[in-house]
């Protein structure tokens, strides 16, 4: 069980966003008392220099306890940038592809779409899709014997969780000894992975990790073969090897979002770590899953049981009018943020880490007695 923060005074609802995701009380609490002043520095942490010993020691202890939570090889190297996952969409293939490489993706949502369009605009780059689940409206996610991987591909990237659409690999594919890269935005943190499987990682940190405003990419030096006078064309803000050098202070860091994602990563460390997260992950969607195929004339899961999310649980009602509605009332119960994605529709209930098992339990009851008045 993961403990939750001292009630407040202040009104809390239980927050399904997507992202910016829920937070745990324990960090909103403390961030809140160094606001004046970080420690006895007499400066506050919206206002500390990125250059001082305090963020420093900051900066150093997020390293560490990244490393202890995944387990992450001493050969990769951790670097905190900004830009969001977005931006790794066009960093990745610009600092890993050569003149004539080819790139192969598999395209599970719409993350994944966009990463290829971002890809696709480098000039050297030669993009290959290796599988893609466009066609069953991305309901699932491939099995390995479905990937097909070109010859030689410099990197194979996939998406770990589909936001959008609530779906989640629930293994690492099979790629052989081909570099593996994965955008693992909205589900980093959430379990225990094999970290020493990829080639490059990277996660926008405001689901599981922290605030927006702060991106996480873990890479091994070795996959950026760009020759020195390719790798010097590059924009210096978009060279893998600027923010390795200067071990992310080349120019000023996102210092409060780096600060808040150091408070969660201690947080994780002293709740049991990823395997307590992956078991308290798995209750929550379990219970809202269950919620789902009770009632399976009135709820419709979107994705396939074998490939739904542990973090983003999409479902439809008989009309969109009873989506709206059953999104009205929810808030009303203190239950906000269930609307889904403005591209898809539907309803969305996100259940990041930090969102407690309380707030499953009360959806669950709504979603009982709303199809009960509805259905």
């Amino acid at each position: 069980m993961i403990p939750s923060a001292a009630p407040s005074a202040i009104h809390r609802v239980f927050n399904f966003s997507a992202g910016p995701a829920v937070l745990p009380e324990d960090v909103l609490l403390e961030a809140r008392e160094n606001l004046l002043s970080l420690g006895k520095s007499g400066i506050g942490i919206l206002e500390i220099s990125h250059r001082s010993k305090e963020f420093e020691a900051i900066l150093a202890e997020a390293e560490a306890n990244l490393r202890t939570l995944l387990g992450i090889p001493k050969d990769m190297v951790v670097l905190f940038l900004q830009g969001g996952a977005s931006l790794q969409f066009s960093m990745v293939p610009m600092n890993l592809l050569c003149p004539g490489d080819t790139a192969d993706y598999v395209v599970t949502g719409e993350w994944g779409k966009r990463a290829v369009v971002e890809a696709k605009r480098i000039e050297q780059a030669q993009i290959h899709i290796a599988a893609s689940s466009e066609n069953e409206a991305f309901r699932r996610v491939p099995t390995d014997g479905e990937l097909q991987l070109s010859a030689r591909p410099a990197y194979v990237h996939y998406t770990t969780n589909n936001t959008i659409f609530g779906t989640q690999f629930h293994r690492v594919p099979d790629v052989g000894s081909r570099p593996l890269v994965a955008d693992m935005s909205s589900d980093f943190l959430s379990r225990p992975v094999d970290i020493g499987r990829f080639s490059v990682v990277y996660a926008g940190a405001q689901k599981n990790a922290g605030p927006a405003g702060v991106t996480m990419v873990l890479l091994r030096p070795e996959v950026l073969r760009l020759s020195a006078v390719q790798a010097e064309r590059l924009p210096m803000l978009l060279n893998y090897r600027t923010h390795i050098e200067h071990k992310s202070l080349y120019n000023t860091p996102p210092v409060f979002a780096i600060y808040i994602t150091h408070l969660v990563l201690r947080w994780l460390v002293r709740n049991g770590g990823l395997p307590a997260m992956a078991q308290h992950n798995q209750t929550k969607a379990d219970l809202i899953y269950r919620a789902i195929d009770a009632a399976p004339g009135f709820y419709r899961g979107h994705a396939q049981p074998d490939s739904r999310s542990q973090m983003n649980i999409t479902f439809r009602l008989p009309t969109p009018a009873l989506e709206d509605e059953f999104a009205k009332q929810a808030k009303v119960q203190g239950l906000d943020g269930l609307k889904g994605h403005r591209s898809v529709g539907g309803l969305r209930a996100s259940v990041y880490n930090a969102f407690p098992l309380a707030g499953a339990e009360t959806l669950c009851q709504f979603m009982a007695e709303f199809a009960r008045q509805h259905g």
